[in-house]
């Protein structure tokens, strides 16, 4: 490869090591967009998300690589809706927009192109990085943080959520979140990730159904017209459905007139 003009040195470095990365020439060789394919591809070993996921949502999707894999393992019938800055070519059960994921207006998109609750929502979403190791760990956790947001509203119960940070402190707390949302909660670092990055993945599976506190009579008309027991302990819990989700209520009951 001939490389016109002078490059700095950080670019040499750059293209020295891409030149040299194993999953690099592997991914040219299997004809995958990207190496980060490879870390999707690890962590659907370990963790069986994809084949049983039919709604799928890929965050910071560009160039492609974890679209294209999500296409290929995923079921006929399935459905994957992708988002990110920047454009990249078409692909098969791929419904793809250009723009901010942090722009509501775009979330609305993503939500209505569905058109169901996702059973698999991934972000291999990371910021432009500036060099400071703790600015660039703040700025790629208010981004997953974002998206952490967007998924509790959008999974399905028992749906899967798999996001990329960068180790710094934070993600700790935000770990103890996810273990609170989900039934399984992992930290996963894959072997095709760079030993020198700091980057890991987080990853929930079976997403709770969400608590439903009764609070006044008028909802729980809403959700059933049955009297309910008064004297019943507030640490009881019984299940209504509600017609959009069954939720559990740990609440103590009142009485429906």
């Amino acid at each position: 490869m001939k490389i016109k003009g002078k490059m700095s040195l950080s670019s040499r470095l750059w293209l020295d090591r891409q030149m040299n990365d194993p999953y690099v020439k592997r991914a040219h060789k299997e004809g995958y967009r990207s190496r980060a394919a490879y870390k999707l591809l690890e962590i659907d070993e370990k963790f069986k998300l994809i084949k049983r996921s039919k709604y799928i949502i890929d965050l910071g999707a560009a160039p492609g690589g974890w679209s294209q894999l999500l296409a290929q393992k995923s079921s006929e019938d399935a459905k994957i809706v992708a988002i990110d800055l920047l454009n990249f070519d078409e692909l098969p059960k791929v419904q793809q927009f250009i723009g901010d994921f942090e722009d509501e207006a775009n979330q609305q998109k993503i939500i209505e192109a569905l058109g169901q609750k996702a059973d698999l929502i991934v972000s291999d979403m990371a910021p432009s990085t500036v060099g400071h190791a703790q600015t660039d760990h703040l700025r790629i956790m208010n981004l997953v943080t974002s998206s952490y947001d967007f998924a509790l509203n959008t999974l399905a119960p028992g749906g899967s959520f798999v996001a990329k940070i960068f180790m710094g402190g934070k993600e700790k707390q935000f770990f103890e979140r996810v273990k609170k949302d989900f039934a399984k909660a992992y930290f996963f670092k894959p072997k095709s990730s760079r030993s020198v990055s700091v980057e890991i993945y987080v990853i929930g599976r079976k997403f709770l159904q969400p608590m439903l506190s009764i609070s006044d009579t008028t909802v729980c008309r809403e959700i059933t017209k049955t009297v309910l027991d008064t004297e019943r302990k507030p640490s009881d819990r019984r299940t209504y459905n509600t017609g959009t989700g069954t939720f559990l209520v740990a609440e103590k009951s009142k009485k429906v007139g």
